[in-house]
This record gives structure tokens, C-alpha cells and sequence, in this order.
């Protein structure tokens, strides 16, 4: 691993320097490192990751029932699980415009608070009601994604391992409870709406967290500014794209999985109940998956063995559903859900392969918006071929091939440099 670079800062307002996020500052003051870095904020940065996935988990656990009660058609189920990664590739664009001139926290503040009332409003009407919540919901998403790897480089500094950990396997609880919990609150609270609407609940806890945690941090004072510094596009930097491309792929796959893997194992003749079940603990795995890698890839030097390793392990489980779906459909589903370890790892690259808070911003922007634009073209295309050839076979196999591209990537992306 290269050497992080001693603790910098970039102040709340990320004023404008000539690049996305503004160059980083001076180190502020002990007092405000140790509120910026503080339990309080750490509880606050979890719970915002928290409700990063059940948004899209809770919808795809219950998504051939709401399409047979909503009267939609197929190709608006294609549509409404490529809306996730759009929303969060197109939204993400945003993101730093918007932290230069309000302030990151108060930026994914107001996401919270945006994803806490269209969490309700989606489910209150019929198919584009749900099409259009489930964009604001991805878009209020997708300012924390970009942002909350921003907040952790920069508070936590000399932590980014452990921090990144937390975030992660929040994420990871969050997507894994989505899914597995949905389907027992639709059976007694007997409406599939008033189950997802169930979420807003989380998304709520962590706006109440965010807000007292961020307002200490503001009230610390600003830190103190440096010399404007003019720093070159990540666009022409190999390293970033393929930091970039990574991300692409994880993402791509692991919406898919989202969105998609319940019906597969419909599709092979497995009740809903136990196909929802499946997702859970497939995403349940990312738990301690989450919290155990990223503090183990930063004390390694190199981390492409550790990208190709996750490729290989999500290759096998993919290629048992391919082949035999019900012969062994736990062992495949705990190899998927290994696999999707690619994602914490690509929260880790963003961290590693910069030096300092402010190129983290600037890759995070890029990695992200980039990244979930092209993983976008994932799941709606899953969808479609299913409907072209009337089986999964050819989606599986293509999903094989974004895999191995993503294991080729991540080799390059894992090379110890910075960009």
C-alpha cells in the first residue's frame, strides 16, 4: 500500500479551486479533529449508509407482486430496477456542484430528509407514482454515495480502513434487511406499499442522527485556508479509469443481483418466500465481509489479488446457477454474496489510490457518477434478454463475461500507486 499522506482537511463549504472538490486545507486544530471524527458522526456516517440499499432490496423482494397489483408490464420491471443505478450515476454528477456551494453535510442532510418523505410518496399511487419515488429516492441516494467516502477520508484520516469498514457493513445490514424483511412486514402488515413505506422509518433515524453530528463539526469553526492549487483532470489518468471501470462492473453486478436474483431462482422452480430468503443472506454475507476487508486490503501492499480472488469466487457461484441452480442454490448464493465483496473493495480503491481528501472527493465523483451510469445498462438489459429468449441462460452468461472484464480491471486498479 502506498503510504497515506499526513491528515488533511477540506473545509465544509469545498470552495471552488479549479477541480470538483476544493483542494485540501491546513490540518485544523485538535478540537475540531476530534469532533470531525467523532462516535457521534461515525454513528451518523453508518446509519446515512444504512439506508443506502433498502430502498432498492425492498423493492425487488416484493417486485412481482407489485407489478401483477399495479397492472405493469414487463418492461417497466426491466425499467424499475435500472432506475437505481441511473438515478445514482446521473445524480452523482451533481453532487460535488452542490457540495461546493451548500457544504457536504449539509448536502446529505437534506438527501436524508428528501429520501425519508419519497420513501412514503412512492408507494401512493400506481406504476409511475412508484417509478418516479424510486427516482428521488435513488437521486437523495446518490448524494450520500458520493459524498459519505468524502466525510470518512477527511474525518477520519488515520482510520480510513476502519471507517470505510463501518460504512460498508452498514450498507451491506441495510441491503441484506431490506430484502429479508420485507416480505415478513408485507405478510403482516398485509400491503406490499405499506412494507416498503416500513423503510422510511431508518432513513428518518439517521437525518435525526446526521443533523446534531454535522452541527457540532460546523460549529468548530473552519479551518484555515490554503493557497489555491491547480490540479489536472482525473480523466487523463489511467488509474482513475480504471478505478472507474471497477466500480463500474461491482456495481453493475451487484444490482443485478438486486434486482433480479429472486426471480432466477423462481424461474428454476423455487417458491418466492425462499428465493427472497436467498437474496437476504446472500446480502447478509456482505456484513462481516464488509467490516472485516477493507482494514485487511490496507495493510496489504497490492490489492489485485484481492480483486481478481472476489471475481473468481462471484464467477463460480454465477456459473452453479448457470448450471445447476437447484442443486446447491445456498452454496451459490453464499459464493455471489462473497463476491460482492468488490464493492467495500471499491471504497477502498477510492481511498488508496489518492492522496489526499480532496482527490478523494474529486475520484469519488468520478468513480461514481461514471461508474453507476454504465452499471446502469445492467439490470434493464438482464431483464430484457430474459424476455427476448424467454430463460436466464444468456443474461447469466453475459453477467460472466462483465465479471471477468471486472477481474481484469481490479488487477490494474490494485497496483500500489495514486493517481
Amino acid at each position: 500500500m502506498v503510504p497515506e499522506s499526513r491528515p488533511q482537511s477540506v473545509p465544509d463549504t469545498m470552495t471552488d479551486q479549479g477541480s470538483d472538490f476544493a483542494a485540501p486545507t491546513a490540518e485544523a486544530g485538535p478540537s475540531r479533529r476530534s469532533v470531525a471524527g467523532g462516535g457521534l458522526l461515525l454513528t451518523g456516517v453508518a446509519l446515512a449508509a444504512a439506508n443506502m440499499r433498502p430502498a432498492v432490496t425492498s423493492l425487488a423482494s416484493v417486485l412481482g407482486e407489485a407489478q401483477t397489483s399495479l397492472g405493469a408490464s414487463a418492461t417497466w420491471a426491466s425499467v424499475v430496477t435500472s432506475v437505481p443505478t441511473l438515478c445514482f450515476g446521473v445524480a452523482g454528477i451533481g453532487a460535488p456542484l452542490l457540495a461546493r456551494r451548500w457544504g457536504m453535510n449539509k448536502v446529505v442532510g437534506t438527501a436524508l430528509a428528501v429520501l425519508t418523505t419519497s420513501l412514503l410518496l412512492r408507494v401512493l399511487g400506481g406504476p409511475w407514482t412508484v417509478m418516479a419515488g424510486t427516482v428521488l429516492v435513488c437521486g437523495a441516494i446518490a448524494m450520500c454515495n458520493i459524498l459519505i467516502p468524502v466525510v470518512v477520508k477527511e474525518s477520519f484520516p488515520n482510520r480510513v480502513g476502519v471507517a470505510t469498514g463501518v460504512y460498508t457493513t452498514a450498507m451491506a445490514a441495510g441491503g441484506s434487511l431490506g430484502s429479508a424483511v420485507t416480505p415478513w412486514l408485507r405478510t403482516n402488515e398485509g400491503s406490499w406499499k405499506l412494507a416498503l413505506a416500513t423503510w422510511s422509518v431508518l432513513a428518518l433515524a439517521a437525518f435525526l442522527v446526521w443533523v446534531p453530528a454535522t452541527r457540532h463539526r460546523a460549529a468548530s469553526g473552519p479551518s484555515p485556508a490554503t493557497t489555491s492549487t491547480t490540479t489536472r483532470s482525473l480523466k487523463s489518468s489511467p488509474l482513475a479509469w480504471a478505478v472507474t471501470v471497477y466500480f463500474a462492473m461491482q456495481s453493475l453486478t451487484a444490482y443485478v443481483v438486486m434486482g433480479w436474483l429472486p426471480e432466477v431462482f423462481k424461474g428454476a422452480g423455487m417458491d418466492g418466500g425462499t428465493a427472497g430468503a436467498l437474496l437476504g443472506l446472500l446480502l447478509l454475507i456482505g456484513v462481516p465481509t464488509s467490516m472485516a476487508l477493507p482494514p485487511l486490503v490496507t495493510k496489504t501492499r497490492s490489492q489485485s489479488w484481492w480483486a481478481a480472488g472476489l471475481a473468481v469466487t462471484a464467477i463460480s457461484g454465477f456459473l452453479g446457477l448457470l448450471l445447476a441452480p437447484m442443486a446447491a442454490p445456498l452454496v451459490w448464493a453464499l459464493l455471489i454474496g462473497v463476491g460482492m465483496s468488490a464493492f467495500p473493495l471499491a471504497l477502498t480503491f477510492i481511498s488508496l489510490r489518492t492522496n489526499n481528501a480532496a482527490e478523494t472527493g474529486r475520484l469519488s465523483a468520478m468513480a461514481q457518477s461514471i461508474g453507476y451510469l454504465i452499471a446502469s445498462a445492467g439490470p434493464f438489459l438482464f431483464g430484457v434478454l430474459h424476455t427476448l429468449t424467454g430463460g436466464w441462460n444468456t443474461s447469466l452468461t453475459v453477467l460472466l463475461g462483465v465479471l471477468v472484464l471486472q477481474a481484469l480491471v481490479g488487477i490494474f486498479a490494485g497496483r500500489p500507486r495514486t493517481v
